[in-house]
């Protein structure tokens, strides 16, 4: 997953479990356990992945068919997820899941209560530690009070869409206000990764939480799962974002072509990589009526992605001298991967650089992450040029606790390559991190903490703004 090295959506070194991971299948049944002390009950554990705390809840059951398991992932929200294979030998205890590629091989202590191990996925290895559950405890929750719940007050369909002469369609989730219309209209433009249409992060379901506050005041939204992703069809894998900005302007297309849309106010609403791809389908679909970027960059993503490291490695309280040597180290992977076009090369002089940072298997894995055409072109696009080119309305939301597209270093750019368009509103609202979260320090570790999904004043200031624009 782009994700896991880049975080241009999220910073998130996410190995545990995929987003938005739900049970599918039964879990399988182990043999029947050997006589040794029983792991039957509820225990609970915590990943740390970097500065992120991944709350884990493990369910063990014996009954005559064998031992079964589920685990769920309690921040984001993955309940019950199947355990494939217990393995027992004396007090070692191997539980593998094989839906997310996951192992994780522990001890049981002689009191019965504790399993201390490693937790393995993929390349990564990282320790973990469960506690049985004592009776009468609760499992923790993660509250998402912003999540909107059915019946909703407005209308929801589902509906595909495709651009002219691609060989697939792309699936979504279209609401509409009650009445016959015609309603302003948003396309919703995720960011970096395989997001589906909710734009899902550690329970957070942003997109959602977005489309259910515009549609009850009076605009239809559309948001959709990103090709080759959810119910898309397409191939995720290969494309750049280009490629998303032809899917986003079909989304557009459709959306003018609905009988309960008015066709003059139809716009994008962008976060994150989303926010470079909502100007690059208004610079050639003079039909978008206005884009909103929602933590979008205003500078080339190699200038984005040292920026984000020093801010990240510093919330999480890294010596400057550390933070320093890391920042060096991405400077040259990032003219490595700048100077030098061909994958094979780049991945050779890559594995030097990197050799001895971590073990082989991460460092392949980071190779991986990076040493692909979508990642080198986010390196060297610059935002800019597309901008000057935007002359429909543009609001601009920066979070000032933004450790990922800083404010700092992206609204300047913004704004002056906006500067010959008058109908710009640049906002930087205090408190908000990426996620537009009210936020401490803003690093990603609180992103799963802080129960917010989106600040009312975020939403408000979208909701106002774009019905501001259907009344011009």
């Amino acid at each position: 997953m782009r994700k896991i090295i880049l975080g241009f959506s999220f910073t998130l070194l996410l190995i545990c479990l995929p987003l938005g991971t739900r049970a599918q299948s039964r879990p399988a049944a182990a043999s029947a356990p050997e006589a040794a002390q029983s792991i039957d009950g509820d225990w609970d554990g915590t990943l740390t992945v970097s500065a992120i705390k991944l709350r884990l809840a493990l369910h063990i059951r014996t009954d005559a068919t064998g031992t079964k398991g589920t685990i769920d992932s309690i921040d984001q929200q993955a309940m019950g997820i199947p355990i494939s294979k217990i393995d027992r030998d004396a007090g070692a205890v191997i539980f593998e899941i094989a839906s997310v590629n996951a192992a994780f091989k522990a001890v049981l202590d002689p009191t019965g209560n504790t399993l201390t191990g490693e937790w393995r996925q993929g390349s990564n290895t990282l320790p973990l530690i469960f506690t049985r559950r004592q009776p009468g405890q609760v499992q923790p929750v993660s509250a998402r009070p912003q999540t909107p719940k059915r019946p909703y007050p407005y209308r929801e369909e589902e509906i595909n869409f495709s651009e002219d002469g691609a060989p697939f369609r792309l699936a979504g989730t279209l609401t509409l206000p009650r009445g016959a219309g015609p309603y302003p209209a948003v396309v919703l433009v995720a960011g970096s990764g395989p997001n589906t249409r909710n734009e899902p992060i550690l329970g957070h379901e942003p997109f959602l939480v977005i489309a259910d506050h515009l549609t009850r005041h009076g605009i239809a939204v559309l948001r959709y799962d990103k090709r080759g992703t959810g119910a898309s069809g397409g191939v995720y894998a290969t494309a750049t974002t280009r490629d998303f900005a032809d899917d986003a302007e079909a989304a557009l297309a459709y959306l003018k072509n609905r009988p309960e849309v008015d066709a003059r106010h139809v716009g994008l609403i962008g976060h994150s990589e989303g926010g470079l791809i909502a100007p690059i389908v208004a610079a050639q679909d003079r039909s978008a009526a206005f884009i909103v970027m929602m933590g979008g960059p205003g500078v080339n993503g190699a200038q984005v992605w040292l920026e984000q490291l020093k801010l990240v490695l510093a919330a999480e309280g890294m010596a400057p001298d550390k933070i320093a040597a890391a920042v060096a180290q991405r400077q040259r992977t990032i003219q490595i991967l700048l100077n030098e076009s061909d994958a094979k090369t780049a991945a050779t002089k890559l594995r030097a650089l990197m050799s001895g940072d971590a073990p082989a298997a991460q460092v392949e894995a980071a190779i991986v992450a990076v040493n692909n055409q979508w990642f080198r072109e986010f390196l060297h696009y610059e935002p800019a040029p597309t901008l000057r080119k935007v002359n429909c309305p543009v609001l601009v939301l920066q979070g000032s606790k933004d450790l990922q597209v800083s404010a700092a270093q992206n609204l300047p750019a913004i704004r002056t390559a906006l500067r010959k368009n008058q109908h710009v509103e640049v906002v930087e609202l205090p408190g908000l991190n990426h996620l537009f979260q009210s936020a401490q320090t803003g690093g990603p570790g609180e992103y799963s903490q802080i129960e917010e999904t989106i600040a009312p004043a975020a939403l408000d200031m979208l909701a106002n703004w774009i019905v501001r624009q259907a009344t011009l």
